[in-house]
């Protein structure tokens, strides 16, 4: 007589499958939001089970770039236009390359935005203080919230010393 539900289903001495495969975990973080292949290399390689080696999750990966699943340009894209109203170019390209993406496909990425870094500092800037700095205390304080998120000390420096912001940029 069997113990529990799983000796019934699969037999005293076998168990349950270790769960999804790794293209199935693969294909479902895809389904969530674009991964470079170097971060969902990352994410699935807790899950390689004992028999599995580093060049079958290699073989994975391929698959899915050549179906057009996992695109590192189109990660590098969607990161930069999702995050570029916050940050600057600087720290973008830093996410961007701490994702394993190439440099090629950042210079790419940050080339094919609309706006240049100095209107959306401007626009960031606007959001958050809105008025020039009355003193150079505050002027610092202005520079520093730029310099933090990313942006050149330059574009810092016209944005936080601009009267007119129209010629600035």
């Amino acid at each position: 007589m069997p113990i529990n539900n799983s000796e019934e289903k699969y037999g005293s001495g076998c168990s349950r499958r270790a769960g999804p495969s790794l293209k199935t975990r693969a294909v479902r973080y895809l389904a969530r939001r674009e991964y470079s292949r170097c971060e969902l290399r990352e994410k699935l390689r807790p899950y390689l089970q004992e028999s599995q080696s580093e060049e079958e999750l290699d073989t994975v990966l391929d698959e899915l770039e050549q179906k057009g699943y996992l695109s590192d340009e189109r990660f590098a894209r969607s990161r930069v236009r999702l995050r570029a109203a916050r940050y600057g170019n600087a720290r973008l390209a830093y996410e961007l390359r701490s994702s394993g993406v190439s440099n090629e496909l950042i210079d790419q990425a940050l080339d094919d935005l609309g706006q240049s870094e100095g209107q959306r500092a401007r626009a960031l800037w606007s959001k958050r203080f809105g008025q020039i700095a009355q003193d150079y205390k505050e002027r610092a304080k202005q520079m520093r919230y730029l310099l933090a998120r990313g942006f050149s000390m330059e574009i810092a420096r016209k944005v936080v010393q601009a009267d007119d912001f129209d010629d600035a940029f």
